[in-house]
């Protein structure tokens, strides 16, 4: 992907954390748990965000990590920029040292259109959008009930 492990890390447990009920906390071993991320990495990540000013933290037995604002107010775009810098996408594609529009690589022209889009793309969503279009997908993927009684065997 363009951005790191830990961005990818950090928005499936911000995708978590936007589905706690208000004013509630998640521990990192349970969201780690449920995401299937190392616990030590997850606080890592969880704690940067919170000294971000992303996310509120509480010590103690009901203690953890919560949004500090709503879901729908965090952009993708906003925890690239947070954990990987401003110059994540920036980099060259093909990993040359010099890549600008006067020194381009031999990818430059494709990538610089692509980055274009891939960048309005994260500025355009949202924590609060992936959390509702997973809970719709999960919704979708439940097996119905039949409303019809089961037929017994002989």
């Amino acid at each position: 992907m363009i951005f790191s492990r830990t961005v990818e890390h950090a928005i499936r447990a911000l995708i978590y954390l936007a589905d706690l009920p208000e004013g509630h906390y998640a521990m990192v071993k349970d969201i780690a748990a449920h995401e299937k991320i190392p616990a030590h990495f997850l606080a890592k990540i969880l704690q940067q965000l919170a000294r971000e000013g992303m996310l509120r933290s509480n010590k103690g037995p009901t203690g953890g990590f919560r949004l500090r604002e709503p879901a729908g107010n965090i952009r993708l775009l906003d925890v690239v920029n947070m954990l990987d810098g401003g110059s994540a996408c920036e980099r060259c594609i093909a990993g040359f040292p010099e890549c600008t529009d006067d020194v381009p690589c031999p990818l430059h022209d494709s990538w610089k259109a692509l980055r274009s889009r891939i960048m309005e793309y994260l500025g355009r969503n949202t924590i609060g959008g992936l959390a509702e279009a997973l809970r719709e997908k999960r919704k979708a993927l439940k097996p119905k009930r039949s409303k019809r009684p089961a037929a017994k065997s002989r």
